[in-house]
């Protein structure tokens, strides 16, 4: 007799739906909280630009939030949160480029793995750094692309090669966007960058190890984690304003 196989709860394009998603219902909520606060701008750069006071019971990270108001689960939440249209557009089609691809070669959970803790440590770097006031995609971004640096340069080969070379035009433009555009938090990159790099080789590819139980443990306990965090802030949040 036959057996069915059964399919993975869990699937790459639903784990990059989910985190799409959960980035745009927040970007919809900070909106929705912000009120006659938001900001309506002609400019593409502060287009629906959402309150910083917001922005700050949401989850933002930075000097003010950690040492203010001691909200170090905010090296969490501020990978979840943008800062005008503009922001979250550009922040998730990177997110779609690269995501795919590291779920490819690390696979889903370590993606996840990498994304989360990337992005804390990018916000670490940031508030070592005096940034202020953070948000935003981008540092995970970052360490999702330096994994993709150590693998093309580990892995070697034509194939290696190639996701070498691409991610070093990606970090080359990260760069270029850094100097170029005003209020881009370059700690928060670099230390999304470096993060990914060391994850990358901790962590290890498909090639040298298949992801295992505690590549989904960890990765499961990360989701949860956020999830938990990310309600509690919306939730304190409508009551702070609507009651």
């Amino acid at each position: 007799m036959i057996f069915p196989t059964q399919k993975p709860f869990l699937t790459p394009a639903l784990l990059l739906k989910g985190i799409i998603y959960t980035n745009i219902f927040l970007f919809i909520i900070s909106l929705i909280y912000s009120g006659k606060s938001m900001v309506m701008s002609i400019n593409p750069l502060y287009a629906l630009t959402p309150s910083t006071d917001v922005l700050n019971f949401l989850g933002a990270s930075g000097k003010i939030p950690i040492e203010q108001f001691h909200a170090w689960w905010s090296l969490i939440t501020a990978n979840w949160l943008h800062g005008s249209l503009l922001h979250i557009l550009f922040n998730m089609l990177a997110l779609s480029t690269v995501a795919p691809l590291v779920m490819r070669e690390f696979g889903l959970y370590r993606m996840f793995s990498i994304y989360t803790i990337s992005g804390a440590a990018g916000f670490f770097l940031s508030y070592l750094g005096n940034v202020y006031l953070t948000i935003g995609a981008s540092s995970g971004i970052c360490g999702l692309i330096g994994a993709l640096l150590y693998f093309g340069k580990s892995r070697k080969g034509d194939w290696g090669q190639r996701v070498y070379k691409q991610t070093s035009v990606w970090i080359v433009s990260i760069l270029l966007f850094g100097f170029l555009i005003p209020k881009i938090n370059n700690w928060g990159h670099g230390g999304g960058l470096l993060a990914g790099i060391f994850l990358g080789w901790a962590l290890g590819y498909n090639d040298k190890r298949k992801e295992g139980k505690t590549d989904r443990r960890l990765s499961l306990f990360l989701m949860l984690l956020t999830g938990l965090l990310l309600l509690r802030s919306v939730v304190q949040g409508f009551f702070l304003i609507f009651t």
